[in-house]
């Protein structure tokens, strides 16, 4: 056979796509050729298909190779294509006679032969199984990640010796069916914890109403007071990710190569903190060929940015889109990728640049241009789009030194959970998941007001002269606050705590 033609895959985004890989041998003088758009990385997959055939003991075909990656016009990237080439060559120079036509290869080779783990192997066998392509071989270090998917047989390959004798019927690679049962729960192990916080209770219960709907906080306070302890203790209190948010997160990971061997699936929302020298590509994502950033990694989990203000302003504002839509679009001259972004914001900062503003104990050396100057780092629209703005003030000394523990995580947790169970039957038949990603729609039909809330509300309104998006964010807000009281209805007092949340400036 002088042209073979083999099945592999690309990852575009967090999806993937198909990859034909053909090879064609010809007489004249011996050289390699790969062509179908391959960056670098592709490119310097002929050194290592080279070497690991020679190592593997095969032959390594003394002719004019050219190998297509199909389509042609769609960029190639990694050295996921190693082992798909390498079939492909002993497969043209007839070292391999199989059929090969339901089977797809991915996996970077090592100069031994070897196979290495490869990033985005759960988008790859997730898509196989949508193909209906009924065999893939991966590395063997990818087994535990692919498994996750049921409906194709997964074959776990070590080295490329082994490969070659499953082909000939000496040592079958015995098949894995991928769907095994995952549990969907993400333990107690906490690092950080609500009963080691000392009082702050009622930005406990403010952080308990955000995880309860998905509502994005601002805290603010002196240095000191436990914004960054309260914002690291949020991860403790949301509900275990389901099985299909699971698989969400887990191949945004794979697609990064952040997936460990050890954790072929995430069971644990996200926790990301940035610091706030990070540029927007690395907050939203890009680069020449684009990949998902720090929002994205975050997705069904918590973003943390510590100290609002000291981001810059560009950073901040390309935060705008994916708190209003759960998405992010990155657009290229020639491709436009859209990656899944839907994340609880929680960000801290101090009241001012010296953070005394207000304290009752130390004065504020800040002149009144100054702390101006800083509030106005925060654009009005991204205020706009946070749901509850709260003070942290400084603990007395009294409750800090107090041994008396407060409520666990773990009991609140249960009623954050509740909650979202409420909102998982309201929802059932949209792709709504929290009450914070209600539509226009889903307000009218969930959000309804009795005649004492409404005009409570529209009093509110006039009073703190409230946008409209700040007006149906108080009703999502207070929607939330009934789930927490297994209340039907919204009732005033539900709306009344909800724009203590506002703020009054």
């Amino acid at each position: 056979m002088s042209v073979s033609f083999v099945k592999s895959a690309t990852t575009f985004g967090l999806d993937a796509l198909p990859v034909e890989i053909e090879a064609d041998l010809s007489n004249g003088l011996p050289s390699f050729l790969i062509v179908g758009l391959p960056d670098k990385a592709v490119e310097e997959s002929k050194e290592r298909v080279r070497s690991a055939i020679k190592n593997s003991g095969l032959l390594f075909p003394q002719k004019r190779i050219t190998i297509n990656l199909a389509p042609a016009d769609l960029k190639k990237e990694g050295p996921i294509f190693d082992l798909a080439i390498a079939v492909s060559i002993l497969q043209s120079a007839g070292q391999i006679d199989v059929d090969l036509s339901d089977a797809l290869f991915v996996g970077e080779l090592s100069l031994k032969g070897n196979l290495r783990h490869s990033a985005g192997v759960l988008s790859i066998t997730h898509f196989a199984k949508e193909a209906k392509v009924k065999r893939i071989f991966i590395p063997d270090s990818n087994l535990k990640e692919a498994s996750v998917i049921s409906g194709v047989e997964i074959f776990p390959v070590k080295n490329l010796n082994d490969l070659i004798y499953h082909f000939r019927g000496e040592k079958i690679i015995k098949p894995v069916l991928g769907g095994k049962n995952h549990k969907e729960s993400q333990g107690d192990f906490l690092d950080f914890d609500f009963a080691q916080i000392r009082g702050q209770e009622h930005a406990k219960r403010a952080l308990e109403i955000a995880a309860a709907g998905g509502h994005n906080v601002l805290l603010f306070g002196p240095p000191g007071s436990g914004k960054t302890l309260l914002a690291k203790s949020m991860s403790g209190i949301l509900p275990p990710l389901d099985f299909e948010e699971m698989i969400e997160v887990t191949k945004i990971y794979s697609v990064c190569g952040l997936l460990s061997e050890g954790e072929p699936l995430i069971s644990k929302r996200p926790f990301r903190s940035p610091h706030h020298t990070s540029s927007d590509i690395s907050l939203v994502g890009g680069g020449r060929y684009p990949r998902p950033g720090e929002i994205t990694l975050a997705h069904r989990g918590v973003l943390f940015l510590d100290e609002l203000p000291e981001f810059s302003r560009s950073v901040l504002e390309v935060l705008r889109q994916p708190l209003e839509d759960g998405i992010v679009n990155v657009a290229r001259a020639t491709q436009t990728i859209t990656f899944p972004a839907s994340f609880l914001m929680v960000a801290s900062q101090n009241p001012c640049p010296c953070g005394f503003l207000g304290d009752p104990t130390k004065n504020c050396i800040c002149t009144p241009s100054q702390v101006a100057r800083y509030k106005k780092k925060i654009s009005g629209p991204l205020i706009d789009r946070i749901d509850m703005h709260l003070e942290v003030p400084r603990v007395e000394i009294e409750k800090l030194a107090s041994k008396s523990e407060s409520e666990k995580s773990k009991n609140v947790r249960e009623r954050v959970k509740g909650a979202r169970e409420i909102q998982a039957k309201r929802f059932l038949d949209s792709k709504t998941k929290t009450n914070s990603e209600m539509t226009q729609k889903e307000i009218s039909v969930f959000g309804s007001l009795d005649e004492g809330s409404d005009m409570m509300l529209k009093e509110a309104a006039k009073t703190l002269d409230l946008s409209a998006r700040s007006y149906f964010r108080i009703i999502k807000l207070a929607r939330t606050i009934a789930d927490l009281d297994h209340s039907q209805n919204i009732k005033e007092s539900h709306i009344a705590e909800a724009l203590q949340y506002r703020p009054r400036t």
